[in-house]
Parts: C-alpha cells; structure tokens; sequence
C-alpha cells in the first residue's frame, strides 16, 4: 500500500470484501454546506401501551387475531406476508429476455417487548438476550423445512427506513432461493477460504483489531467495526470472532455477548444526535438445506441514513443508483464518532 495516501482528503475508491462492489469516498465534500431535504424528527413520547397498536399485547390484529399477554418477545406470522408458504413453484420463460420463478416462503414478525415505548437501545441486556434467543429458536425451527434455503432475519427502526409501526419488532423472512446479496458474499468468501484456507471474515476482524482505525466494539465474542468499505455514513459491521456459519451455533455465552453488542451499539447510535437513530439491520447467515457452506460466517449489517444531524439523511440517488455508492465523511471518522459516545443511553444521563 502507498503510505503517503490520503485517506482524509483524496477522493479514492474502496473494495467491498464482501461483494467486490466499489464505493467512492469523497472526504473533501463533507465540508460543503447543506441546503437539502431535512427530515421532520418523530416523537419519541410514546406509551408504554397503545390500544391502537397492532403489536402490543392483548391487542387485536388486522386480521382479527387477538395477541397473547406475553411478557417478553413475541413471534407470529406476518398479517401481510411478502412471501406466502402455499404458492406452487412454477417457471416462466420466453426468449432469454423474460423470466421469472414463483418464490415461496413464510415471513414472521417478532415484536422484541411488550412495551410500546421501548427500543433496543433502552432494553435491558437480559430483555435483548430473550430476542436472541426468540431468533435462535426460530431460525432452527424454519430450517427443518428442506424446501427452505435462506432465512433473513432483519430490523427496520423508524419511520424514515419505512417503518410502519413504532412499537420495536423486526421480522424473519424465509424462502426458496437465494437472494441477490447473499449470492455476492458466497462467492467473496469461497474465494477467499479456498486461497487463504480461512474464512475472510475471521482475517478481516483480526485485521481490523491490529490498525484499531474503524473499531467501535471489540469484547470477548464479537467485534463491531465500520467497515472500510461502509456505503453509509454510519455503518457498522458485527462479526462473530468465532467462523460460524448461522446463528444455531452460538453458545449461551455467545449469545449474551451478542445482546451486549447490539445494547451498547445501539446506545452509541441514539446518543450521536441525541435522537432514536433509524437504520435497517439484518444478520447474513449461510444458506440451509443447500450443502456445504463452511466458508461462510456469520455477521450483521447495520446500515443507518443519518447523515449530519438528527433531521439530515443521507440518499442513494443519482451517481448511487445509476454507478456505485458514494460517501462524504470517512469510515474513520465514524468509528471516532461512534467509539467517543457514551455507554449511557442519553435519556438516562
């Protein structure tokens, strides 16, 4: 590598390892002034218990079913699923320009807690651990279907990521084929194991804790880290320090690191701007039911829009949707950003 590269204020472009895809990194332009969309700030005084809220318990769906009093997390299939388990797969074809394959699936919605006013971040370790613990479970219990190749769990949270709900929930997603995405990192990391007999994320987290550039968490199980080649401002990658392929794996001890991790990062998220950060959030997990895929290991993507300040988001327009993506601040400074915010969620500092 050149040593006398700027990263601070060249313009360059960054490989992502993951998908080979580039991003461009324009640090000079975080200086220019803003005159764009700015986002209205939602409210963040919410009940603990909405009678309107689709998600709280004993509350009734739109499809009549009443929710259970649960006291912890709660998991049920989506009311308005993308994906439905009873299509029948079939294939159309005409010549090699039209084609499409039905897609079957089940999609779940997990509601993280009873309390309609609480996010991740304001959850308690142990409340967070019975939600890695609900993703556990689920996860094995999908996978015992053959027909069933790829499971997606995910988070949206907030309004501005398309959040139709405010109370904390993700969703699992699990269908027959594989998506776009996880088909990139497949073939970045079978590329990588059968050149360096490791997998290229257990070499990239060592590499990351030996710069001490773009670390944010580093415990006993996980690290989280901006990546180098993060698209958006804020990115963060969590990655087990232990090559494992999907979340079955984890261990009890695993899996309170994990709930620690995902606390403590998103505490430093909401405390950037003093607001609930938005982001969308999901674990890449190995294919199932599919064969081998020991070069694979686990990680969690997040990928939050905030930009300058709680009501300037950042957009994939233009060059973004029509080259590759771009950034203005440096993945650097947002490891120094993120690594410099509290542990103490700022509500209650």
């Amino acid at each position: 590598m050149n040593n006398t590269f700027d990263f601070t204020s060249n313009p360059h472009t960054r490989i992502n390892s993951l998908t080979g895809e580039k991003i461009l990194v324009s640090p000079h332009r975080n200086k220019r002034p803003w005159q764009g969309q700015t986002e209205e700030i939602s409210s963040e005084d919410r009940p603990g218990y909405d009678e309107k809220c689709y998600l709280c318990p004993g509350n009734t769906r739109a499809d009549g079913t009443q929710n259970p009093d649960y006291k912890e997390s709660f998991v049920f299939v989506n009311d308005f699923s993308a994906l439905l388990n009873d299509t029948k797969i079939e294939h159309f074809e005409e010549d090699d320009l039209l084609s499409a394959t039905a897609e079957r699936g089940i999609c779940k919605v997990i509601s993280f807690t009873p309390r309609h006013d609480l996010t991740l971040p304001e959850m308690s370790t142990e409340a967070i651990k019975a939600v890695v613990d609900l993703w556990q479970q689920e996860f094995t219990e999908l996978a015992q279907k053959e027909w069933i190749k790829y499971i997606q769990i995910f988070e949206n949270k907030g309004s501005i990521m398309g959040c139709s709900n405010p109370h904390p929930h993700g969703q699992i997603w699990a269908q027959s084929s594989l998506p776009v995405e996880i088909e990139k990192e497949i073939a970045q990391q079978e590329n990588y194991f059968k050149k360096h007999g490791t997998t290229l994320l257990t070499a990239y987290w060592k590499k990351e804790v030996e710069k001490q550039e773009r670390v944010v968490i580093d415990n006993e199980h996980f690290l989280a880290v901006v990546p180098f080649w993060a698209s958006w401002p804020y990115e963060t990658l969590v990655i087990s320090k232990r090559a494992v392929q999907d979340i079955r794996q984890f261990s009890e001890e695993e899996k309170i690191d994990l709930a620690k991790t995902l606390q403590e990062l998103t505490i430093r998220y909401d405390n950037i701007f003093k607001t609930s950060f938005p982001y969308s959030a999901g674990m890449h997990q190995a294919p199932i039911n599919s064969g081998d895929f020991s070069s694979f290991h686990w990680h969690m993507h997040f990928y939050p829009p905030l930009l300058r300040s709680a009501s300037v988001k950042k957009f994939m327009v233009g060059y973004e949707m029509l080259a590759n993506p771009q950034r203005d601040i440096t993945p650097e400074f947002a490891a120094d950003v993120l690594r410099k915010q509290s542990t103490t969620h700022y509500k209650k500092g």
